[in-house]
């Protein structure tokens, strides 16, 4: 009988952002290094394009803060210096250089903001659940437009986004279906907004669209689950939580704990996935950082 009502018992359901189903996603093994090791294996240095993003969108943030009269583009740029991250770069020259292109790309991204109209909310937590799942994350952005909420994502990597990669983006996906569910307002539109070019892509997801994503999410979830119950039973950490070796290799922040990650792809510097930030841009393609 009390093995009935155990069997009886609804599963915990697995808490997670888009970031760490992600994880899984792309190596298990990398997932095991940064949810599951206890103590987690050191990570290599500080990422320059995580510095870059990170005084991005703090700027941003913060330019939404400033009394309506102050919100210029001459104050983002003011703002990015005041925000501004210094781990991971060469050296204090280019950490300069590349905060001087980076106060432009906010002083003219802001140039097509209007002052007076602001977001419903600017790093917003968001958080849902599903039978499977509890999900959460941070919205940079959230706007509302003709009624309906629009999850507004920046991008500040080299590649600008490509017209299918907010439809096919699991994260704007996410975060579209648990603003609808927390805020209790439609939420269906999701956009990229690169600031190095200022190109925009967007989609509109329906019912279907968001339903393919949340099973797709759920999915990852029972394979994770699964993995760290065949890890707790004894099984050996290299077979349930395999590598999964590829261009990221080369910018994962365990690769020197992983043989087969280090094989797959050149060891990058920290400031390499921003380079052309602190020099002119001569239109050379240069391997593409994780954004």
């Amino acid at each position: 009988m009390a093995q009935l009502l155990l069997d009886e018992m609804p599963r915990r359901l697995f808490t997670c952002t888009p970031t760490r189903l992600a994880a899984f996603e792309d190596c298990p093994r990398r997932y095991r290094m940064s949810y599951l090791d206890r103590p987690a294996p050191p990570k290599g240095p500080p990422w320059a394009h995580t510095s870059l993003g990170v005084s991005v969108h703090n700027a941003l943030h913060r330019w939404w803060d400033e009394p309506e009269p102050r919100r210029t583009p001459a104050r983002a740029a003011e703002l990015l210096h005041a925000c501004w991250v210094q781990e991971g770069w060469r050296d204090d020259e280019q950490s300069a250089a590349a905060r001087e292109r980076a106060a432009e790309m906010c002083a003219r991204y802001a140039t097509g903001l209007d002052p007076t109209a602001p977001p419903r909310a600017v790093e917003r937590q968001v958080a849902t659940r599903t039978d499977v799942l509890a999900l959460h994350g941070r919205v940079d952005r959230l706007d509302e437009r003709d009624g309906e909420l629009v999850v507004v994502d920046y991008k500040t990597g080299r590649r600008p986004p490509e017209p299918d990669d907010a439809r096919t983006s699991p994260a704007l996906a996410l975060y579209a279906f648990a603003s609808e569910r927390m805020l209790r307002q439609r939420c269906r539109r999701v956009e990229l907004h690169h600031l190095p070019t200022g190109r925009v892509v967007e989609a509109e997801h329906t019912d279907e669209s968001l339903a393919r994503h949340i099973r797709r999410a759920e999915s990852i979830a029972a394979d994770a689950v699964d993995a760290t119950e065949r890890l707790a039973a004894g099984q050996p950490a290299d077979a349930t939580f395999p590598p999964r070796p590829g261009p990221l290799c080369s910018w994962c922040d365990f690769r020197r704990h992983c043989p087969e990650g280090r094989a797959a792809g050149p060891e990058r510097t920290p400031w390499a996935g921003v380079e052309h930030l602190a020099a002119p841009d001569d239109g050379e393609v240069a391997a593409p950082a994780p954004r």
